[in-house]
């Protein structure tokens, strides 16, 4: 039974466990969207959704909290600057934890794990397919095909007046 248990240890020591958390605390700030097991992100959720609140109030104290439990400095600068003004309406519950399904060799399930306002680039990937010419224009599928069979039946009226005029 999991009776006043706070905490996953995920089988690891003290300090392999604090380097975990740090390093997919900051993968997740660099990345905004991080691949891993269930058991991890459910305890990097944690780790990375008490550094946000501390983010959202940006002063020297908190600053420094934060930089002494990730890695990167430029990862603090983008957790204060982008990453906590992104959240800064939200009352918590910044991370969402998307399942992909079972890992094949050891039959684990994997998640994905990632800031909630996360967007894919779906833009910016349509920009760049209209520069390249790559792109098509289409009409949508109702209109396209009732289009179609309209000119049909024209040409097939006219058709019939011509060989009824002769």
């Amino acid at each position: 039974m999991k009776h006043r248990r706070g905490f996953n240890p995920l089988e690891r020591m003290a300090a392999h466990r604090k380097a975990l958390h740090r390093n997919m605390v900051t993968s997740l700030f660099r990345n905004e969207r991080i691949r891993t097991t269930k058991a991890k992100a459910l305890a990097v959720r944690r780790s990375a959704e008490k550094l946000i609140t501390r983010a959202k109030v940006d002063s020297v104290h908190n600053r420094r909290i934060v930089s002494s439990r990730l890695f990167d400095e430029g990862v603090v600068a983008k957790l204060f600057t982008d990453i906590a003004l992104r959240m800064k309406e939200r009352p918590g519950g910044y991370t969402r934890i998307v399942k992909l399904g079972e890992r094949q060799g050891d039959a684990s399930e994997v998640v994905i794990l990632e800031l909630v306002d996360y967007k894919l680039d779906i833009e910016g990937a349509d920009k760049k397919a209209k520069k390249t010419g790559t792109a098509e224009k289409k009409a949508p599928k109702g209109e396209g095909a009732k289009a179609g069979k309209k000119e049909k039946a024209a040409s097939a009226e006219t058709t019939v007046e011509e060989k009824a005029a002769e």
